[in-house]
């Protein structure tokens, strides 16, 4: 039984990297592994606690899936407001080195914020309308990447694989904020110096500039109003939950129920033309509703991996064969770079129990940088750089030549200063 189900997982993460080539979605070849995957678990385990174990599964997945449900609705309002005008509207520079070293550094905060993907996606829009020259979005889009994953490291809601160590009671709010925060900027800070340097002397080139859609239908206050409203909402759920010791999901649920009333206050007297796409039930229609069905599909063919010992047995073999914690975690971050970060995460919180290492240890925070940052090295290793790879059709080839050798270097000196952080610090 174990054979069989560690052909199948292998079987469906190659189908899951090679979904391009494939042309076969990611969700479907992940749902029906897991599919595959308990069915032989169930058949073959004679596990008298099979029940239990899929009702654990199913309120851990849960509290992930509607936390990522509730955090992109409200982005999607945000950007069906023109919310982010607020941000990209006060970007200003005729220097290529200086719009570099301004968009890194928003992109680093903005991703904390928010999250990695969407800080991409919102980034990457933002400079087709600063830069008219391709050459020059590409490697903006290639920086602002490594800028997303390396901000969302360091935030309980700035990368899903964070969020899903906060949830499953592996870090803590700010702990992981306070340990984290410099390797995650050393992880950026030396390719965007870099870069910078690399620009020198270039002037931006902007585009013929175009009429803002929408613009007739939002006004400025409530372009306003719905940007700190929504921003506030996210925020304020590491808080919440301190505060009423409630699961995360709770509290985006509640921000997402006050940010839906303020809205329907908002446009109560417009016409229901004017307000369809405003509207939260279209935006619950706009979020990428297949990425949440991979994470679901991923995580249930994980958890038959836990349930059999599996991951147990593979942790041993790390600790015999390997020992060294700091070398396996970064080991982790490499392996993130060629297959999604999420799966990999599940596992390792499968692997080690937070009986053997509790709540805020070396584990941890070092895999939440590792597991966050290493996806930057290759463009397919994370969710921002598969945005980016379609947003600006990114060659595979391109940002292995131009944009992989800097997210190493990166990587490598934020691991080092995490390290001697840790040691330090202890």
């Amino acid at each position: 039984m174990l054979t069989a189900l560690i052909i199948i997982f292998i079987i469906a993460y190659l189908a899951i990297a090679l979904e391009h080539p494939l042309k076969i979605n990611k969700a479907a070849t992940a749902l029906a592994g897991a599919g595959l995957m308990w069915t032989v678990y169930a058949l073959f385990s004679n596990s008298v606690h099979l029940s239990e174990e899929l009702s654990e599964t199913l309120i851990n997945i849960a509290q992930i899936v509607f936390f990522l449900m509730g955090a992109m609705t409200i982005v999607e309002v945000i950007d069906a407001h023109n919310g982010f005008q607020v941000i990209t509207h006060r970007i200003k520079t005729t220097k290529l080195s200086t719009l570099m070293l301004l968009v890194g550094t928003v992109t680093f905060f903005l991703s904390a914020i928010l999250d990695n993907l969407t800080t991409t996606i919102v980034m990457i829009s933002l400079m087709k309308k600063l830069l008219a020259k391709r050459e020059d979005r590409l490697f903006f889009a290639g920086m602002i990447v490594i800028s997303a994953n390396a901000g969302g490291a360091w935030s309980p809601i700035g990368d899903v694989t964070t969020t899903m160590l906060w949830i499953g009671g592996q870090i803590t709010p700010l702990n992981i904020i306070t340990t984290v925060f410099l390797a995650s900027a050393v992880n950026l800070l030396v390719p965007l110096l870099v870069t910078a340097y690399m620009l020198r002397g270039k002037t931006v080139e902007s585009p013929v500039a175009e009429v803002q859609r929408n613009n007739a239908v939002t006004t400025a206050t409530e372009r306003n109003i719905v940007f700190f409203l929504g921003l506030g909402v996210l925020i304020a759920v590491p808080l919440f939950k301190a505060i009423t010791h409630l699961p995360p999901f709770m509290g985006i649920l509640f921000g997402l129920g006050i940010l839906w009333l303020v809205a329907e206050l908002l446009h109560k007297n417009k016409d229901d033309e004017q307000k369809s796409h405003l509207t939260i039930s279209n935006a619950l229609n706009r979020i990428d509703t297949s990425s949440i069905i991979f994470f679901i599909g991923i995580l249930l063919a994980i958890a038959t991996l836990e349930h059999s010992h599996i991951l147990k047995s593979l942790a041993t073999w790390l600790d015999n064969t390997v020992g060294r914690l700091d070398v396996i975690v970064i080991l982790i971050g490499f392996a993130s770079a060629v297959v999604d970060n999420v799966p990999l995460v599940a596992a390792s919180m499968g692997m080690y129990s937070l009986d053997q290492y509790p709540a805020d240890s070396f584990i941890w925070e070092f895999l939440a940088y590792c597991a966050g940052t290493g996806g930057s090295i290759l463009i397919i290793g994370s969710a921002a750089g598969v945005a980016a790879m379609g947003l600006e059709k990114i060659d595979f080839i391109w940002y292995l030549k131009k944009i992989s050798a800097l997210a190493v270097a990166g990587y490598i000196a934020g691991a080092f200063v995490y390290i001697i952080q840790f040691q330090i610090m202890h």
